[in-house]
């Protein structure tokens, strides 16, 4: 059995930091490792390879990080090596200014040593640590440039303070180089925290503590991970629900905003369901548990979240590659510039060093990594917030490219609140075929059955009598209908014509109910268009998408529905093997996703480019979708693709500045035209820059 063990590190500074821990567990033998820097979650399974685990936290603090709850937090945190770097760098700055300027002071070698040193010491053990940990896995990433280059002037300036050469001495760059990457980090750090409050503000939702009603009637407050499915918990206006449940009774308006993007609270009342997290704006009840802490809708929401904001889009892959040789090249590309510039064109070997060291501390592998994790944190968080759950950050992608919008009819552009229209009878028992139909159909999770176990349970319209025979075997057929026996071995059909009665002359009614072949009943309903059906048919041809309605349902009740909202093509009477048949065909000609909400429509949205299901679907359906509309709300899907689209230009954005930065840059520091405590001020920002772009997605207009 797989076992999934996570863990919570700190001093990840970028994608480069959780490369070097992904590839030591997987060296380990480890399988599915997630590491995610911004966040600071470490996942791995071990799938039968037992590591222990005191091993995988002795690895990670060998790399140069530390695991949270396992040492205390460090004193020597990078907000404080920042200041004492800086401290001691300005001295050393402000002396270069003004040496620029005609005016020499600190202009003692040994006294620029003095000041140098301390910062370099930072550097040395900050850097240093990590690069010579990365080397020894095989890796490499921006620390290994600025160790070397921040060593390389160091080692240098002292050697010319031993010769008392003064053109020798850079101290003032060494220390400025360190100084200047510890803020770009620092800000990188406060910038990355941005991208993450999605998961952040959907945690700070989850409840710590429930009020559990005893059998005895006394109110006690427990824990919330100590309720069980089943207790009865008490919820006062104003408190968070602790976990998902039903109201047993009284009522409330409560406020899901945070976890469906409704913006207006929700009336509550006896039977109802209530989220885990949401929050009882007026009114109070009494509910009973249907979950545990582990299990509610909000834990799963930010598991999702996770997941998403962790998976990498095909895009991605390019930079990886990139990446995976760009510290080796840049690395030749210094030492060429070095030999080059000192031995082919003459240059003075303290210029040629200073060329070679900014080329070194000017490239900045940093934000390729940062390009595309940043904009999907941001996307899949935004979404989150409008109510969408994405499964994995490469849907973003695929996303927004779909070109077929493939629709399941019933429950899904139609509201699935149907009404019996009529029932009617071949049958001398009304009340006794209403009662079989009623037992039926409660085993079956399509929207046309719940609408008629809602109607009939009530007796109103259409009595049930007591005298139906006991029914057994009950089994839904996807797409058909339901069958049944009872004790004498009657067999019981109900649904489709072809299903439920063939041979028997098809008429206006959607479902037939039949016993033995004999038709009992003929059952007529109604369903509405969803009131957001029509905008958005009309905004996905507006961007130039083509919408498909595909359904098992009859060809009139097809065909009147796509012609209200104006949809050229649509497919009916389709069974599941038919549908996956249609699916496949418009996945060939192009990128297609399925849109649906019931059992028969799992295998279709599992075989769609992307599937999307609607939350108050059933729970297979879900399942088998990459991207959920929350709260059953189809209004969701223009939102969803705008902030897909909008994710994915961002992410384009960034790895095109990222390239052409370093692309410009290197070649400017290569050629002398760049001293290099510039160069590391505008590495330092260049992540800064890309990280900005990442977060002006929140605010984006869509």
């Amino acid at each position: 059995m797989k076992n999934i063990t996570e863990l919570k590190v700190e001093g990840m500074d970028c994608a480069s930091c959780a490369a070097n821990i992904t590839k030591f567990l997987e060296k380990k033998g480890l399988r599915e490792v997630s590491v995610n820097f911004s966040t600071g979650d470490v996942r791995y399974a071990e799938n039968g390879a037992t590591v222990p685990l005191e091993d995988i936290k002795t690895g990670i603090k060998r790399l140069g990080y530390t695991v949270v709850g396992d040492d205390k937090k460090p004193f020597w945190t990078l907000e404080r090596r920042l200041i004492v770097s800086a401290v001691f760098t300005l001295p050393l700055l402000l002396a270069h200014l003004l040496m620029m300027a005609g005016i020499h002071i600190l202009h003692d070698p040994w006294t620029q040593l003095a000041f140098c040193l301390p910062v370099y010491l930072i550097g040395f053990f900050h850097f240093g640590k990590t690069s010579f940990n990365a080397l020894r896995q095989g890796t490499s990433h921006m620390d290994v440039l600025i160790f070397i280059g921040s060593t390389a002037a160091f080692v240098y300036s002292i050697i010319g303070a031993v010769l008392g050469e003064a053109d020798y001495i850079f101290f003032e760059t060494s220390a400025m180089i360190i100084t200047l990457v510890l803020l770009g980090n620092w800000l990188e750090k406060r910038a990355v925290k941005q991208t993450t409050t999605a998961i952040e503000d959907l945690a700070r939702l989850q409840v710590e503590w429930a009020r559990k009603i005893m059998p005895s009637g006394t109110v006690v407050t427990v824990e919330a991970d100590e309720v069980l499915p089943g207790d009865w918990l008490q919820v006062n206006e104003g408190d968070k629900i602790p976990v998902d449940g039903t109201v047993l009774n009284g009522s409330a308006d409560v406020d899901e905003s945070m976890l469906t993007g409704e913006s207006l609270p929700v009336g509550k009342g006896q039977d109802d369901p209530v989220i885990g997290g949401s929050v009882v704006a007026r009114g109070q009840f009494t509910m009973a548990a249907t979950s545990t802490t582990r299990d509610t809708v909000l834990s799963q929401m930010i598991e999702l979240v996770k997941s998403a904001q962790q998976d990498k889009p095909a895009i991605q892959r390019l930079a990886d590659r990139i990446s995976a040789v760009f510290v080796p090249a840049v690395l030749l590309i210094a030492l060429l510039t070095f030999l080059l510039s000192a031995f082919v064109f003459d240059v003075p070997v303290q210029k040629a060093l200073l060329n070679s060291i900014a080329v070194l501390v000017i490239s900045c592998p940093c934000a390729m990594g940062l390009a595309t994790p940043t904009a999907v944190m941001v996307g899949v968080g935004r979404l989150a917030r409008n109510g969408i759950l994405v499964k994995g950050g490469a849907t973003l992608e695929v996303f927004s490219g779909i070109k077929n919008f493939v629709f399941d009819k019933t429950g899904t552009l139609t509201t699935g609140d149907f009404t019996i229209k009529n029932i009617h009878y071949h049958s001398a028992d009304p009340e006794q075929v209403n009662v079989l139909i009623l037992k039926m159909e409660r085993k079956s999770s399509h929207p046309i059955a719940a609408s008629l176990v809602r109607e009939l349970e009530t007796g109103q319209r259409f009595p049930t009598g007591s005298t139906a025979p006991k029914i057994t075997k009950i089994k839904e057929h996807k797409g058909e209908g339901v069958s049944a026996e009872d004790e004498q071995g009657n067999v019981y059909r109900i649904g489709t014509a072809r299903f439920a009665a063939p041979g028997i002359p098809e008429g206006d009614a959607p479902l037939y109910f039949t016993k033995n072949g004999e038709l009992l009943a003929t059952v007529e309903i109604e369903d509405k268009v969803k009131a957001e059906s029509p905008a958005v048919m009309d905004f996905l041809r507006a961007e130039g998408k083509t919408p498909i309605i595909l359904s098992g349902d009859r060809e009139s009740k097809t065909a009147d529905v796509a012609r209200q909202l104006h949809v050229g093509e649509f497919y009916a009477r389709q069974l599941p093997a038919q549908k996956l048949e249609i699916i496949e065909r418009l996945n060939a000609q192009a990128p297609t996703a399925m849109i649906g909400d019931g059992i028969n429509d799992a295998p279709a949205l599992a075989r769609a480019t992307i599937g999307i299901s609607l939350s108050n679907a059933s729970q297979v359906a879900v399942q088998s979708a990459q991207i959920i509309l929350l709260n059953g709300n189809l209004e969701r899907l223009p939102r969803a693709l705008a902030i897909s689209k909008a994710t994915l230009q961002t992410i384009r954005q960034n790895l095109f500045w990222a390239f052409a930065y370093n692309i410009v840059a290197i070649p400017i520091a290569a050629l002398g035209f760049l001293n290099p405590m510039w160069g590391a001020l505008f590495m330092a920002f260049s992540d800064v820059v890309v990280i900005g772009n990442s977060i002006r997605l929140k605010m984006r207009r869509v």
